[in-house]
């Protein structure tokens, strides 16, 4: 079994940062890709950031010059880094794992998601 979890979420004003972390973890034998997905009320869950296992990282243009993805592979960790951010990056933000686990090939796994608020 794997487990995705996602944490660094909170209120920030605009202009603000935060930093968003997600792990994964259990019966891991390769991680792949990690990625962030976005979803306000009411839209469909869009695509921020991805990071290739080498490092190859890939950004929404809504979000290029403003957020950074990274990964720890390691600790099989990626972060969001999300600078001077505006009320339209208000979202639950989810992590998406593409996982080789002990136990079966490779498949997408979610985390929960982890709420962000920008306030004017």
């Amino acid at each position: 079994q794997v487990q995705v979890v996602e944490s660094g979420g909170g209120l920030v004003q605009a202009g603000g940062s935060l930093r968003l972390s997600c792990a994964a973890s259990g019966s891991i034998y390769s991680v792949g890709a990690m990625n962030w997905y976005r979803q306000a009320p009411g839209n469909q869950r869009e695509f921020v950031a991805a990071v290739s296992s080498g490092g190859v990282t890939n950004y929404a243009d809504s979000v290029k010059g403003r957020f950074t993805i990274s990964r720890d592979n390691a600790k099989n960790t990626v972060y969001l880094q999300m600078n001077s951010l505006k009320p339209e990056d208000t979202s639950v933000y989810y992590c998406n794992a593409f996982v080789r686990s002990t136990l079966a090939g490779w498949m997408h796994y979610w985390g929960q998601g982890t709420q962000v608020t920008v306030s004017d």
